[in-house]
């Protein structure tokens, strides 16, 4: 059985930093993406940022991007990602996400997401 625990989420001041791990397991198959979307009340759950696993290559939403680096430990078949420079309008539910095979649809796209984790809040004061 597939499993993604998120971790790492708390409360912190504008412009400081937090690291969110996400820790995979039961997967029989490596996944074609990994990502991390997020949710405010009344809003649609967003991605955030993601990573190819055959390529590599890494994906960021142009509100974090030059912010926030997604990474991946395959050793410990974890997922992480590094948030610098808070903002109040990153205050969200964070969720770990993959998809199991390549569709065509954009990396973005939250009905190609085969796995969710429960999520872990993140709250940004100013």
């Amino acid at each position: 059985q597939v499993q993604l625990l998120e971790s790492g989420g708390g409360s912190v001041q504008a412009g400081g930093s937090l690291r969110l791990t996400c820790a995979a397991s039961g997967f029989s198959f490596e996944p074609n993406f990994m990502g991390w979307f997020r949710r405010t009340p009344g809003k649609e759950r967003e991605a955030v940022a993601g990573i190819y696993s055959g390529t590599g290559t890494k994906a960021y939403a142009d509100s974090v991007r030059g912010r926030f680096i997604i990474s991946r430990d395959n050793a410990k078949n974890t997922l992480l990602l590094e948030m610098n420079s808070l903002t109040p309008e990153d205050t969200a539910m964070y969720f770990c996400a993959a998809r199991s095979r390549a569709n065509g649809e954009p990396w973005s796209d939250t009905p190609s997401i085969s796995y969710w984790g429960q999520g872990t809040q993140v709250t940004v004061s100013s």
